[in-house]
């Protein structure tokens, strides 16, 4: 997996990726904690996308609407 340019592995197990990206979203709501950060919510997201449809509709149009953004500017 790609994300921000760097290259990124993810289990190739269906259930671990799903496992792993409930994980860090609901890691993410405990982002007040030290340790734990609101980061962890769209990378869950973003492992989520590769298994879930409506996850990957999202991640699809957010890039698209990202794109178009900076391509005006």
């Amino acid at each position: 997996m790609n994300a921000f340019g760097r290259k990124v592995r993810v289990p190739r197990s269906r259930r671990m990726r799903i496992a792993s990206g409930s994980a860090l979203i609901v890691g993410g709501i405990f982002g007040f904690l030290p340790v734990l950060g609101f980061w962890m919510i769209p990378t869950g997201l973003l492992v989520l996308s590769y298994d879930i449809p409506s996850v990957r509709r999202w991640r699809r149009r957010t890039a698209v609407w990202w794109h178009r953004r900076r391509s005006r500017s």
